[in-house]
């Protein structure tokens, strides 16, 4: 019983529960932690704050002070008296315990059947499941059954509340009836929230089948990445033995030459050796100068014979290196003539530039263009170019080629400029207001790319920080690519290595064209 007891006391006046993170009023009534925030939050919009037990009113939302000595006393009480998994009350009038089928909260007492059967049935006496909570049942103040809920302080309340009490007036329900509305409400919640989790499952399992096709294709195209490399590599290397072969014939052919060459000098080294030793043998044997001028030998045949081998030495031959590097050249350029044919042949798209220039009739006064029509620049000086329907007032500019399909791809030098604009926008876009409704990225005609305090895009005036702009950036050469029918325009960084900056995803519905926004002191070129 005094177990019950305690169980009681420890027991949430909001929940009917234990405590779970007790907390304390200023008034000095504990709550659990989320029960009384509940109940705050309801009393948000009411000006005025209660506490749910006294009606103790605060100007402002009072400050929840967690209650140590009370968590404390209410964990040992959970591990001295563990929950059974399910708790039986018997009948309060049985003289050996017999199961109560009914407990009586104007009684504070449990029957069985038997019991109940005598029981009162008057209206006052609320039968329940049984239970053993009774305290924490009725009202903390009039000690009355709890049979009412005041909607006004979301609190449960008992009659004399609502006749005399701090609750009189208020819109008050029976427990009963509040109890089937939340449950109702709850079972509506409960749906939505059905609804909300199978729109999540299948978001979820969207991306899983997405997350499954980019591997998928992730896969494919590093295979016909590595085919293509692979079909690089033996031309390549057919090229390499084929250039190596060249040398080698070279080689072998002036190895002959040398070879036949170095046997006629051996030739000619025995024939000389034999001459010097007959030259010598006559000069050491001979004394009679008649007969020695008789015998002396010829020398200038001598000498003739010795410039013909020389004169062959000549023509022996050596490596032609300008026949190897006319061979390395004309395989290369092949080689580079046939790079797209591979990669199409494999599958992998090619982005060839659009030959794109700049369109005078649509450039701002001033804008100057230079005479290839590749470069725009912002000067002071009023060009005075004749006004017509394509010009626009803001310093803006617009390709000479627009874009209604297929996929496109064009490079710009930004360099010369510290602050640029750049994107593409439809043929509709406004020209004749001076103001950011005409700019690219301002409006839901155009999208943009843009370099100012930081770096960033811009669509429908709606604008995104892709970093942050400091001294050691630097972005040299945009590269753009467009697929008019996939809805997707993308920018990317041209340096080492090449950057993805952004891709835009959208349903063109108008012919696209370049466009190029000039700010003081700027120049932007379109890359051949």
């Amino acid at each position: 019983m005094a177990s019950a007891m305690l169980g009681a006391e420890l027991s949430c006046s909001i929940c009917l529960s234990t405590y779970t993170d007790p907390v304390y009023l200023r008034c000095g009534h504990n709550f659990c932690q989320d029960c009384i925030v509940s109940v705050l939050d309801t009393q948000e919009g009411a000006g005025v704050y209660s506490c749910p037990e006294c009606r103790a009113e605060y100007q402002e939302r009072p400050a929840l002070e967690k209650n140590r000595k009370l968590s404390n006393i209410v964990e040992r009480f959970l591990c001295s008296h563990p929950e059974p998994e399910e708790t039986r009350i018997f009948c309060t009038y049985c003289d050996s315990p017999m199961p109560a089928t009914k407990t009586c909260l104007q009684c504070d007492a449990s029957f069985c059947d038997k019991h109940l059967s005598k029981h009162s049935k008057s209206a006052e006496h609320v039968l329940t499941e049984p239970t053993v909570s009774f305290e924490v049942r009725k009202c903390s103040i009039h000690k009355e059954t709890v049979k009412y809920y005041c909607s006004e302080d979301s609190a449960a309340i008992c009659m004399s509340c609502c006749v005399a009490g701090d609750h009189r007036g208020h819109h008050v329900e029976l427990l009963s009836m509040v109890y089937e509305k939340k449950k109702e409400t709850l079972k509506s919640v409960t749906e939505t929230l059905k609804s909300e989790r199978e729109e999540t499952e299948r978001r979820g399992q969207r991306l899983q089948d997405h997350m499954r096709e980019e591997k998928e294709k992730a896969t494919n195209v590093t295979k016909r990445v590595t085919d293509l490399f692979r079909e690089i590599r033996e031309k390549l290397d057919t090229l390499e033995r084929q250039v190596l072969s060249e040398i080698s014939r070279q080689e072998e052919q002036m190895s002959l030459s040398v070879s036949d060459l170095i046997t006629q000098l051996e030739t000619q080294k025995d024939e000389l050796s034999r001459k010097i030793s007959s030259i010598e043998e006559m000069c050491n044997i001979i004394t009679d100068p008649l007969t020695f001028l008789k015998k002396e030998p010829e020398s200038d045949v001598i000498s003739q014979r010795s410039c013909d081998v020389t004169s062959n030495v000549r023509d022996t031959g050596c490596v032609d290196k300008g026949i190897i590097s006319q061979m390395l050249h004309r395989g290369l350029l092949h080689l580079a003539d046939n790079l797209m044919d591979l990669q199409r042949k494999r599958q992998l798209s090619v982005m060839e530039k659009a030959d794109m220039l700049l369109d005078i009739k649509t450039a701002n006064n001033n804008i100057i263009i230079s005479r290839d029509h590749r470069s725009a620049s912002y000067t002071d000086v009023y060009q005075k170019r004749r006004p017509g329907p394509e010009r626009f007032i803001v310093r803006q500019v617009f390709s000479s080629c627009s874009f209604s399909s297929g996929r496109h791809y064009w490079e710009l030098d930004v360099s010369k400029a510290k602050k640029w604009l750049i994107g593409v926008a439809g043929h509709s876009i406004e020209r004749k207001v001076d103001g950011p409704k005409s700019c690219i990225g301002y409006n839901d005609k155009s999208w943009s790319l843009f370099l100012l305090n930081f770096l960033g895009t811009s669509h429908n005036n709606i604008h995104k920080e892709i970093e942050k702009w400091g001294p050691g950036s630097s972005v040299q050469t945009v590269g753009i690519y467009l697929d008019y029918e996939a809805g997707r325009l993308s920018f990317y960084q041209l340096c080492d290595p090449i950057r993805h900056l952004h891709t835009f995803s959208a349903t063109f519905t108008e012919p696209l064209y370049a466009a190029f926004f000039l700010y003081d002191k700027c120049c932007i070129t379109i890359v051949k």
